[in-house]
């Protein structure tokens, strides 16, 4: 008996050791203990029906003062656990989350955020949005608790299931730009500049082709005078260059003489060579010495997915290359 709460009160035994791995629970009342019943068979077949017989069915009131409310607290978050165990993740984000929600009833943030958090983390695996409900009810204590850099992470948690679960650039793209001004508001810049990376990337492949351009060329001029970053900053200037130069090869033009002149090293690399092949190539409306020019980079440096597609949008603006598969090699 714990505080004078009477009724029944669960103690969980450990699994006890026996070739069929068999799993226990104990039931122990106000009149002594009952009959251990032992459910013979995997674990898994057994971890539902305990975790249903702790989970409180109904509300907890707060009679009786705040122990009841931490019993229950234990008893959803020993629950969620053992659905966790048994892969059922929708049962265990639901414990996880009612658990969250009496931590708040017991004025206690911390524990509150962290259990939306855990229903966060198992909702993923079932419920892509619910997920997302649980990652934003945590944000939002962290936020009031002043914790930005903890809401930061979440923010790109979310982000993420945008990527990949339900594919939803624009509100991936929302998800990382709260997460990088949470992190520039706490100086973690270089958390905060791969979010904008993020950023930039979507917006080029949705055709926002000025956002991504002066993201790159923000984050190209904050690391080139950086002993550590400084060689990445090519990368992001050739970025911005491939943005400018789907607009306009005149942009593009004006933007590789500002990028040569801020950043003089860039001058000497394999990105701005290129550029200036294709920038004639394309003056000329040569496709076949386009290609040539890709081909060549790509035999030495290995084209990813975004700089392919980038590269194949300014191809099909050489005329007669509007047809065909639009190969790069």
């Amino acid at each position: 008996r714990r505080g004078g709460h009477t009724g029944l009160l669960f103690r969980l035994d450990s699994a006890r050791p026996s070739r069929e791995s068999r799993v226990g629970v104990r039931l122990r009342g106000r009149g002594g203990p009952h009959t251990s019943a032992w459910a013979p068979g995997p674990q898994s077949a057994a971890l539902c029906p305990r975790a249903l017989r702790l989970a409180p069915s109904t509300p907890v009131i707060a009679v009786g003062g705040n122990t009841r409310i931490e019993e229950a607290c234990e008893m959803y978050t020993r629950a969620a656990n053992m659905f966790k165990m048994a892969k059922n993740w929708s049962a265990a984000g639901n414990a996880f989350c009612q658990a969250a929600k009496l931590h708040m009833q017991l004025q206690s943030k911390h524990d509150s955020a962290t259990s939306f958090v855990d229903a966060g983390n198992a909702y993923k695996k079932a419920d892509p949005q619910e997920a997302i409900n649980c990652l934003n009810a945590a944000i939002d204590i962290y936020t009031d608790m002043g914790r930005f850099t903890i809401a930061a992470k979440h923010h790109i948690t979310i982000a993420e299931i945008y990527e990949t679960e339900l594919v939803d650039i624009e509100k991936a793209i929302a998800h990382y730009e709260q997460s990088a001004d949470y992190y520039k508001g706490e100086e973690s810049n270089s958390s905060a500049n791969k979010c904008l990376l993020k950023v930039a990337a979507y917006a080029a492949q949705l055709e926002q082709y000025q956002k991504a351009i002066e993201i790159f060329e923000q984050i190209g001029a904050n690391t080139m005078d950086n002993p550590l970053l400084k060689y990445s900053a090519k990368d992001y200037f050739f970025k911005a260059a491939l943005c400018h130069f789907i607009v306009d090869e005149l942009n593009a033009k004006l933007a590789l003489e500002k990028y040569e002149e801020m950043f003089p090293a860039f001058t000497d690399s394999r990105e701005c060579k290129l550029l200036k092949k294709l920038l004639e190539a394309h003056e000329e409306q040569n496709s076949e010495a386009y290609t040539e020019a890709v081909k060549e980079f790509d035999s030495i440096s290995r084209l990813d997915q975004w700089l392919t597609t980038m590269l194949l949008r300014i191809k099909k603006s050489i005329q007669g290359d509007g047809e065909g598969d639009g190969d790069l090699k």
